[in-house]
C-alpha cells in the first residue's frame, strides 16, 4: 500500500485530499496541529474534521505536529517514508499575515521549506504537490485590459483567454506580506525540483470553499454564502 502524507490534513483542502487518494488505496499519514484554531479562534478550529477523517478513512494516522518544527517534520517523514507528499498547511489570511508576520512567513515559507528539506532526507524519489496561491502574481494582473461581456467581464488579450500563465511575471508589483510568503515557498519548492531534481509540482489556486471549511472572517468568506 502506497503512502502520502498530507500537511494541513484537517483543512478544507487537505482533508478532502485524504478522502480521494484513500479511496484510491493509499494509506494516509496526516500532519496537523489546529493551527488555525490558534490563527483565527474557536470558529477556525478543525478538530471536528479531523475526527471526520478518522472515522471516514481506515488507514488514517493522525501526526500531531507544527509544520514550524523542523526536527520534529524531519523526524516523521523519516519514519513515514511517504511515496507522494501533498503540502496544504499554510497561514491563509492576507489581513492575518500582516499582523503576525514572523508566524506568517515561519508558517509559510519556512515550514514549507521544512516538508521538502525532509523529504529530500527521506524519500527524495517521492513526488512533492504544493498548494500554492494565485497571490504569487501580486497586483500585476489587474493591469490586464477587461472588456465587458454581456454577464461577466473578461481579459481582452486573448493571450490570457484560459487564466493567467506560469510565466507571468511576479516581481516588481505589491503582493500582501501574505502573498509574499507564499510565493517564497513557491520558488523554494521549483527550486527543489531544479535542484534537487525532486519532482515537484506547484498548484496556484485562489478562492477556494466548501461544505467542509471552517470559514471565518479573515478567511473563507465565500462559506458563509452557502444556501
Amino acid at each position: 500500500m502506497k503512502k502520502l502524507l498530507v500537511t494541513g490534513s484537517s483543512g478544507l483542502v487537505g482533508s478532502e485530499v485524504c478522502l480521494y487518494f484513500a479511496k484510491k488505496g493509499y494509506e494516509i499519514h496526516g500532519i496537523d496541529n489546529n493551527q488555525r484554531a490558534v490563527f483565527f479562534g474557536e470558529q477556525g478550529d478543525t478538530r471536528w474534521n479531523q475526527k471526520r477523517l478518522e472515522y471516514a478513512i481506515k488507514n488514517f494516522h493522525h501526526h500531531e505536529l507544527d509544520i514550524r518544527n523542523r526536527r520534529a517534520v524531519a523526524d516523521t517523514l523519516k519514519t513515514v517514508r511517504p511515496d507522494v507528499v501533498i503540502h496544504t498547511a499554510a497561514q491563509p489570511s492576507h489581513d492575518k499575515a500582516a499582523q503576525i508576520p514572523y508566524d506568517d512567513f515561519d508558517t509559510n515559507a519556512v515550514g514549507t521549506l521544512n516538508v521538502l528539506e525532509g523529504l529530500r532526507h527521506a524519500n527524495a524519489e517521492a513526488p512533492f504537490i504544493h498548494m500554492s496561491t494565485n497571490k504569487v502574481y501580486g497586483e500585476r494582473p489587474n493591469s490586464i485590459a477587461l472588456k465587458e461581456l454581456e454577464t461577466r467581464w473578461d481579459y481582452a488579450d486573448e493571450n490570457f483567454s484560459n487564466g493567467i500563465p506560469e510565466n507571468f511575471p511576479i516581481d516588481q508589483t505589491k503582493h500582501s506580506v501574505f502573498g509574499v510568503s507564499k510565493t517564497a515557498a513557491d520558488i523554494m519548492v521549483q527550486e527543489y525540483g531544479r535542484y534537487f531534481n525532486i519532482p515537484t509540482c506547484c498548484l496556484r489556486g485562489g478562492c477556494l470553499t466548501g461544505p467542509n471549511h471552517s470559514g471565518v472572517e479573515l478567511h473563507g468568506f465565500l462559506s458563509y454564502l452557502r444556501v
